[in-house]
């Protein structure tokens, strides 16, 4: 993998926490501010996503009727169709309904 140097200005205090945690961690400054950068950048990137969700679910929220139809409606029909279907497999081997 490439890498590229880049300067990053950071203050004396800034700096001192950073090299007392990459000596904690065991690592170099440099790895752990990369380790920190990408740790950053992922969840930057999984926040935008979650918020497309969301906003997906502002939009058109769930149980909306949409082209295929009123999905709560479909549901009970099928429902009642059933229970219609199993009396009469019931009602055709002799049993009584309740």
């Amino acid at each position: 993998m490439n890498r590229v140097q880049t300067m990053v200005q950071l203050t004396d205090e800034l700096v001192d926490l950073l090299d007392r945690e990459a000596a904690r961690r065991g690592v170099s400054r440099s790895a752990l501010i990369r380790s920190a950068l990408e740790e950053f950048l992922r969840n930057d990137q999984e926040m935008a996503i979650s918020q497309q969700i969301v906003d997906g679910y502002t939009r058109i929220p769930p149980a909306t009727p949409d082209e295929w139809g009123d999905l709560a409606a479909v549901t009970d029909q099928a429902s009642v169709d059933l229970l219609r279907r199993l009396d009469a497999e019931e009602g055709r081997q002799g049993l009584q309904p309740w």
